[in-house]
């Protein structure tokens, strides 16, 4: 164990938080996603899981440590709803609510239809998987830098 550091954080998921540079980005989705189909696109092959979690919980913990990027207008990206595009479930309410106030001010998400962000996330570094089996729990967190 760490001190100060959410245990939901483990080992392997620390070290791809660390592991990645600016301008990377994290997938970071539901357990309805295929997330070992995607990941074998990304550096990362396989997908990291968090068990026995809600989406909104795993998104603050690693928030707690990772920047996002300030030098792009979407940092956060999620899924959009089939048919609904603009229509923003309660699983994306929650994670929205946790980036606004982890970032100190509303940074609104921007939307991307399914099949995009299918190919999006083969872009990630990594994919989490989350056990939260709610749809539409999936989005893309774009790492900044830490000012020295």
């Amino acid at each position: 164990m760490l001190k100060n550091i959410d245990p939901l954080l483990n080992a392997d998921l620390l070290w791809v938080l660390a592991a990645m540079g600016h301008g990377d980005d994290l997938a970071l989705v539901d357990a309805n996603h295929p997330a070992d189909t995607v990941a074998s696109h990304c550096i990362v092959k396989k997908p990291l899981r968090v068990s026995a979690a809600t989406m909104a919980n795993v998104a603050r913990a690693i928030l707690t440590v990772f920047p996002l990027d300030d030098f792009t207008v979407d940092p956060v990206r999620r899924m959009e709803v089939v048919g609904a595009p603009a229509e923003v479930p309660p699983i994306q309410r929650e994670v929205q609510s946790v980036v606004d106030a982890v970032h100190g001010r509303a940074l609104p998400m921007m939307g991307i239809e399914r099949y995009a962000f299918y190919e999006a996330a083969k872009q990630a570094f990594a994919v989490v998987q989350v056990s939260d089996a709610r749809p539409y729990g999936c989005f893309l967190f774009r790492k900044g830098v830490i000012a020295a």
